[in-house]
């Protein structure tokens, strides 16, 4: 995280700054980013940056944090169209919003993303906390989806959220690579073809998963 130096200088020279990191984590991951680059794009000296951060890990952490934040504001006020759906479509309306909210923090999403899921890092040792988060929330849907008859109660839970996060995964970096050639990239998001293109790969997901009249049964 930032020494406290960082929060003590003005509000938009610390905006500059992030606006720089994040720009080079988008483009160059975190093994490839330059501090030297960064300082360079920001219009700080070197000696300012080592007085704001310990180095490039310190800033890509920070960054972390202000996307969990700017997630948290964003899902605050957003409430499902139904308080009935059923697990598949609560994941589905998830998905979406979730689309809305990357769509109106493209870069950010992208700086994170490139590095998490683009050079693997999201399942690694250093961000395992991160992981834990998002396998938790899901491996509590799936159980509830069982509990009441949506899931196949045959399906190997643990494997079933690996599936779906790697699938959001998946889903996530595809619509972000493609909203970021758009001029509006949150009109984008909500064209009926685009939306359309999230419920087909989804609904591959989900009847993966989904409990049919030709339930698989394991042998004894």
């Amino acid at each position: 995280m930032p020494k406290q130096t960082f929060f003590n200088i003005p509000t938009e020279k610390r905006a500059q700054i992030m606006d720089a990191a994040i720009n080079e984590f988008a483009e160059f991951g975190l093994e490839n980013a330059s501090t030297n680059r960064i300082v360079a794009n920001s219009g700080i000296s070197k000696g300012s940056f080592y007085q704001y951060f310990e180095d490039k890990q310190d800033v890509f952490d920070y960054i972390i944090t202000l996307l969990n934040e700017e997630k948290l504001a964003f899902f605050a006020d957003k409430r499902p169209p139904d308080n009935n759906l059923d697990t598949f479509d609560y994941y589905r309306w998830m998905i979406k919003t979730g689309m809305e909210f990357n769509s109106t923090n493209p870069h950010l999403v992208q700086a994170v993303s490139r590095v998490l899921v683009g050079e693997g890092l999201y399942y690694g040792k250093k961000f395992e906390k991160y992981r834990e988060q998002s396998t938790q929330v899901l491996q509590a849907m799936i159980e509830e989806a069982i509990k009441r008859g949506e899931v196949d109660p045959s399906v190997d839970v643990e494997l079933a959220v690996m599936v779906m996060e790697t699938w959001n995964n998946a889903i996530s970096t595809y619509f972000l690579k493609e909203g970021l050639k758009q001029d509006d990239t949150m009109a984008w998001v909500r064209l009926p073809e685009t939306q359309e293109k999230i419920d087909k790969l989804l609904y591959i997901m989900e009847y993966g998963l989904r409990k049919t009249e030709s339930e698989f049964v394991t042998n004894p």
